[in-house]
């Protein structure tokens, strides 16, 4: 194993376990990402020391709690180059592409309209798409994998 990617796996505490005599190997990201002891510490570091809830209490440890809130997201939104308000948080991946599927369909789509998925898509982002195609009337195309592994391109143009 390279230098570099032991080094990453030293932050992140569960893979220094061993599954089976070996190292662990953690392929399940899409469902459930591991934590870095940086995000752990700073996860315990707010729970013992600022949870409340934000955008509704009007006492100190609210309004910290509110701080640190946008405080995050404008440290995530100066990352990415774009403004605070850019930013939403959610649970998950999950919940963000049924944001996403949600959101955009009610401003674009039309009925006659397509949606275009691939194979290669995670079930998390097939069933939004689904759900959004019975209720806007539109349909949905999916394009194919070749047997190396990469999308059909010239399909996907011909859906375009």
């Amino acid at each position: 194993m390279s230098n570099s990617i032991q080094k990453i796996r030293q932050d992140f505490p569960i893979l220094k376990r061993l599954n089976r005599g070996k190292p662990l190997v953690y392929l399940d990201n899409a469902a459930s990402s591991q934590k870095p002891d940086c995000v752990i510490e700073a996860l315990a570091e707010y729970y013992k020391e600022h949870n409340s809830n934000v955008h509704r209490g009007v006492y100190a440890l609210a309004e910290e709690a509110e701080l640190l809130y946008h405080d995050a997201r404008k440290t995530i939104a100066d990352w990415f180059n774009v403004s605070s308000e850019e930013i939403i948080f959610v649970r998950g991946a999950t919940e963000g592409l049924n944001l996403v599927a949600q959101s955009f369909s009610q401003r674009y789509l039309n009925p006659g309209d397509s949606i275009i998925l691939t194979q290669m898509e995670h079930h998390a982002n097939i069933v939004p798409w689904q759900m959004v195609a019975k209720q806007r009337g539109v349909e949905i195309q999916v394009v194919s994998i070749l047997k190396d592994g990469s999308l059909d391109l010239d399909e996907l143009s011909s859906l375009l």
